[in-house]
C-alpha cells in the first residue's frame, strides 16, 4: 500500500502547489479508502489495487488542481487538512 499512496502523492504534488505533503497524502488515503468503500457497500467485486490506483489517479487528474479550494469550504475536513505543521513542498 505504502508504494501506491507514496506514488499517488506524488502525483497530487505535482498538480496542485497548493497542497503539502501531509495533505496530499491525507488526500490520497481519504480518495482510496472513499472508493474503495463504496464499491463494498454497494455489493461490488473487489477489483484489486490496481484499479483503485486508477481512480484515485484519474480524479487527481480532473480535481487536483482545485482540492485547496475544498478545505476551505468544508469544515468537517479543515482541521484535518488544514495544518500549519508542514511545509509545502
Amino acid at each position: 500500500m505504502e508504494t501506491y499512496f507514496e506514488r499517488l502523492t506524488n502525483e497530487l504534488l505535482k498538480k496542485n502547489d497548493f497542497l503539502n505533503y501531509y495533505q496530499a497524502r491525507t488526500w490520497i488515503e481519504l480518495l482510496w479508502e472513499d472508493f474503495e468503500t463504496t464499491r463494498a457497500q454497494a455489493g461490488e467485486q473487489y477489483l484489486g489495487k490496481n484499479v483503485t490506483e486508477q481512480v484515485v489517479l484519474q480524479f487527481i487528474s480532473n480535481y487536483g488542481d482545485k482540492l485547496h479550494e475544498f478545505i476551505a469550504s468544508n469544515p468537517k475536513y479543515k482541521d484535518l487538512l488544514n495544518s500549519k505543521d508542514y511545509l509545502i513542498h
